[in-house]
């Protein structure tokens, strides 16, 4: 077999390695939604997960804010927003564990009312 040959099959080998190391990994998000389906605008929103934090400072009435991250450790959800009588809320979500995945939709309906639906893997 020739040098320039065995060069190439070289390289195809390695390239072909490569890729199947970069398929095997995965990483674990969890796709989030936060639907305001209240009357009116919802301010300062601010939603806490182990570890680390988002939000959005205004979310209109009707509407959504999509965000997506990766757990880092266990611990509870909670979010904390404004409504538009400048009444704070704090309400407590589920607990989460590193390595889930999936969505998870935090509805904030009329009143401040909020319903967590996480559809999440189970740790791995």
């Amino acid at each position: 077999m020739s040098q320039k040959r065995l060069s190439r099959c070289t390289r195809i080998a390695l390239l072909t390695s490569i890729g199947l190391i970069v398929m095997g990994c995965h990483s674990h998000f969890v796709d989030t939604t936060i639907d305001n389906q209240g009357p009116s605008a919802i301010h300062l929103v601010e939603v806490d997960y182990p570890s680390a934090s988002f939000g959005v400072g205004n979310l209109a009435a009707n509407s959504q804010f999509h965000y997506r991250f990766k757990i880092q450790g266990s611990g509870a959800l909670k979010i904390e927003f404004t409504d538009s009588h400048g009444q704070v809320h704090n309400v407590d979500g589920p607990e989460l564990n590193q390595g889930q995945e999936g969505r998870l939709i935090i509805a904030v309906g009329p009143e401040g009312k909020v319903s967590w639906q996480p559809k999440l893997s189970a740790p791995q």
